[in-house]
């Protein structure tokens, strides 16, 4: 099999296609030949070797892939072999081959391409736990979303839309147009407008009822100036850790010195009747019913029409470098896959 490393911490350039033999399914695994691998931005935190559950390098990250199954282990249905699927992994998904446990593992519906099936594991799940489980956004309510046009925010975004809320999406201008036809209500620019006088504005004074914010630093801080009373928090990155193509340490220390702490004191939280809440996909893997419940229900609003991955790039392994420099450089509108 091909697979794509992360030889060492540094710039997109330390990623290296190798060779290695195609791994055999244990018990309870099926294996897909690989068609398509999604990049998520904890890939770019991996590569610069701040990314806390990382094992160690050098490494093989992803988080998703789709393809075909083409063997299964011990006490695995037959049945899986030839069906086309994507999967939810921990680490390894930057490989053509890999094995999966078969909980993990989602049929395809027959009008999903691999690239569709690649983008919906770490984006769709995020954003349903951040929306519905954690969020509890309700019809009518407002959600503002940073990064909306990154694949969270346009997971977010249609999510929110099927529910019946309304939905204020932070992007540069340039992807303004698309996202509205992707269901966003009102788009910031936060380089050429005030977010927070944009909010009140638009709310009337009230504020949101959610913010999905994935900065980290003075951003949090921000918007949870913006919740309206029983407003809610949704963190979920920090992107504001990364300055550059290379670690920088400096940076790092200062996004967390921004990181606000008294807004978070369980006294300021009573008396605000505001709350604040985290959610890191990767730390789930142990709720494995509870996730794959989640993507049922995914999948149900997939059958509806109601959810579409955007697919913005797809490139080879042999240029993942390319990939990385792509996302971390938020050129994206929608996802960012790898293709073997």
């Amino acid at each position: 099999m091909r697979q794509v490393w992360i030889t060492k911490a540094g710039r997109p350039e330390v990623l290296r296609v190798k060779e290695a033999p195609d791994p055999e399914p244990k018990a309870g695994d099926v294996r897909i030949r690989v068609e398509a691998s999604g990049v998520n931005f904890a890939d770019i935190l991996a590569r610069l070797g701040i990314y806390p559950d990382l094992p160690g390098l050098p490494a093989v990250v992803g988080y998703e892939v789709a393809g075909r199954v083409d063997a299964v282990g011990a006490g695995v249905d037959q049945g899986w072999i030839g069906r086309d699927v994507f999967a939810a992994t921990r680490f390894g998904g930057y490989s053509d081959v890999i094995c999966a446990p078969e909980d993990q593992v989602f049929i395809r519906p027959a009008d999903m391409s691999a690239e569709e099936g690649a983008a919906l594991p770490v984006n769709y799940l995020t954003a349903w736990q951040l929306v519905v489980v954690m969020g509890a956004l309700k019809p009518g309510e407002t959600m503002l979303v940073h990064s909306a046009g990154g694949g969270v925010g346009v997971a977010a975004t249609q999510i929110a839309k099927h529910i019946g809320a309304r939905v204020i999406g932070v992007a540069s201008q340039w992807k303004h147009a698309e996202l509205e036809k992707l269901g966003a209500d009102h788009l910031v620019d936060m380089r050429r407008e005030d977010l927070q006088k944009r909010v009140t504005d638009i709310t009337g004074g009230r504020g949101v009822e959610l913010v999905l914010d994935p900065n980290a630093g003075p951003s949090f801080r921000k918007s949870f100036q913006m919740l309206a009373p029983t407003g809610r928090l949704g963190m979920f990155g920090v992107s504001s850790f990364v300055n550059g193509k290379e670690r920088d340490l400096l940076n790092l220390l200062r996004a967390l010195i921004g990181t606000p702490l008294f807004q978070f004191m369980p006294m300021t939280l009573i008396n605000a009747n505001k709350g604040a809440f985290g959610v890191n996909l990767g730390r789930m893997w142990g709720e494995t019913d509870r996730m794959r419940g989640w993507g049922m229900e995914l999948l149900a609003l997939w059958e509806k029409g109601a959810i579409r991955p955007r697919i913005d790039r797809v490139f080879s392994f042999d240029d993942a470098a390319a990939a990385h420099d792509y996302l971390q450089d938020r050129r994206n509108l929608g996802k960012v896959l790898l293709k073997p």
